[in-house]
């Protein structure tokens, strides 16, 4: 289970970030991966102790490296690959909370939108993901 060195992609398939490496390549590409605060491809090889910040819209990951595997196993497995920062969860939380009792947009007038009214509903829920 612990080798020298493994690439970026795989680790974080095998700790279960992401469903396939192929998601893992795109975020990594896309620049949602940063290995030691710096940008990395996957084929970066990952050591043992590297921080990680993994960005999945809206949460943010911040979590260190403990152990290294290629084999994607269980989810109580893959948690023990890497250890999670504490303010970084707690951040995560508070923001799922926020998430989870926000009041959701929606249409108070009578029948159908209007088109007027279905771009500001959009706007609104753009407003939110960023």
């Amino acid at each position: 289970m612990t080798e020298d060195a493994i690439r970026l992609d795989k680790w974080l398939w095998a700790a279960r970030f992401f469903k396939t490496r192929a998601a893992a390549v795109q975020a990594i590409s896309a620049g949602r991966v940063e290995v030691n605060g710096a940008p990395a491809k996957p084929s970066k090889l990952l050591a043992l102790g590297d921080r990680l910040r993994v960005r999945k819209p809206p949460f943010a990951f911040l979590v260190r490296v403990l152990l290294l595997s290629e084999r994607r196993g269980p989810a109580k497995q893959a948690a023990m690959l890497y250890e999670e920062d504490p303010e970084g969860k707690a951040a995560r939380e508070r923001l799922a909370h926020q998430l989870r009792t926000a009041p959701t947009p929606s249409y108070e007038g009578k029948g159908r939108p209007t088109k007027r009214d279905r771009r500001e509903l959009e706007r609104l829920r753009d407003a939110d993901d960023a």
